[in-house]
């Protein structure tokens, strides 16, 4: 099957008492919409689509952002809508600085997407009726507190129109 695009993705960790953010119902419907849809575990996407061309470049410089490098830090600020979802907010300057080094390096084949202003989050829910979205950020409001989490790795996946293949993976000391 052709190659269509390659995403670069950072892993979330967190503690299990740390994720404790949504009533015991919006999680088990969370947890049944994840085995329908999800293909990843919880992470935050860098890039979306990078064309396969760069592919060892960009294994090789994910590799340099975390050998020896102590797991970055990440907070978890406050949700946001998507519209037809629910995201977690997450503030990662550590991780900001090494997407920033990418985006030099990968500058004129990045799409517009891509290229402009990145808003880190971790997505909860998505690709449903915007009343359910909103129903859930509500409910998760409600007991929202900030969280800090650990940054766990970077990959790299191909998407070849069907289920994601692990291209890389990269963990922090």
């Amino acid at each position: 099957m052709r190659l269509r695009s390659l995403s670069a993705i950072a892993t979330l960790v967190a503690r299990r008492e740390e994720m404790k953010y949504a009533p015991r119902q919006w999680v088990a419907n969370w947890v049944n919409q994840k085995k329908q849809r999800n293909q990843l575990d919880a992470h935050l996407t860098l890039f979306h689509h990078l064309p396969p061309s760069v592919a060892e470049e960009l294994k090789h410089r994910l590799a340099q952002e975390t050998r020896g490098v102590r797991a970055p830090r990440a907070r978890v600020s406050g949700l946001m809508s998507l519209g037809q979802g629910v995201a977690y907010r997450i503030e990662a300057p550590e991780l900001e600085a090494i997407r920033g080094g990418l985006l030099q390096a990968f500058a004129g084949m990045l799409t517009p997407q891509d290229a402009g202003r990145w808003r880190p989050h971790v997505t909860v829910q998505n690709k449903v009726r915007p009343v359910l979205a909103k129903a859930l950020l509500r409910a998760l409001e409600a007991d929202f507190s900030p969280k800090i989490v650990e940054i766990s790795g970077l990959a790299s996946w191909w998407y070849r129109g069907g289920p994601w293949e692990l291209h890389s993976r990269h963990m922090f000391a």
